[in-house]
């Protein structure tokens, strides 16, 4: 039975190298609030973004805006790029503490309550539609 369930698996790496992983949570700006909002990324996500990189915590962050066409879709894409399922999904102790710093700097305080606080203004601007995670891969060329 085992061999049957991995099977899909092993075939699917006859077609392809797995890569990296992409994390993309996806939002809904409130009506009149884009603007408000890419103000918030630009001063509250993007510096602790890039210094989250700068520190080996992700490889890559990427903003992506769509003109949706119905009420169900987002208009703004946050994706975070890790090495790796497990480097997205698994706690490690030395990354937290790495981000926990990058926040207290960011937020010029040491309290997570506060810092959580003044992130809270972003929920006046949007609403939060969802996570999705998914996996770069490389085609392998036809034989």
């Amino acid at each position: 039975m085992v061999s049957c369930l991995a099977a899909p698996a092993a075939l699917a790496q006859e077609h392809f190298t797995e890569g990296a992983v992409w994390e993309c949570n996806s939002y809904r700006t409130k009506q009149g609030h884009f603007d408000d909002y890419m103000k918030y990324l630009r001063q509250n996500f993007l510096p602790p973004s890039q210094e989250a990189k700068k520190a080996g915590l992700v490889l890559d962050q990427k903003v992506y805006v769509h003109v949706p066409t119905n009420p169900t879709e987002p208009d703004v894409v946050l994706c975070t790029l890790y090495t790796s399922f497990a480097k997205a999904l698994d706690y490690d102790a030395g990354d937290e503490a790495k981000a926990k710093e990058i926040a207290a700097k960011h937020w010029k305080t040491l309290d997570e309550q506060k810092q959580r606080d003044m992130a809270s203004k972003r929920f006046e601007f949007r609403d939060f539609f969802g996570t999705a995670f998914y996996r770069e891969v490389t085609l392998k060329p036809m034989p």
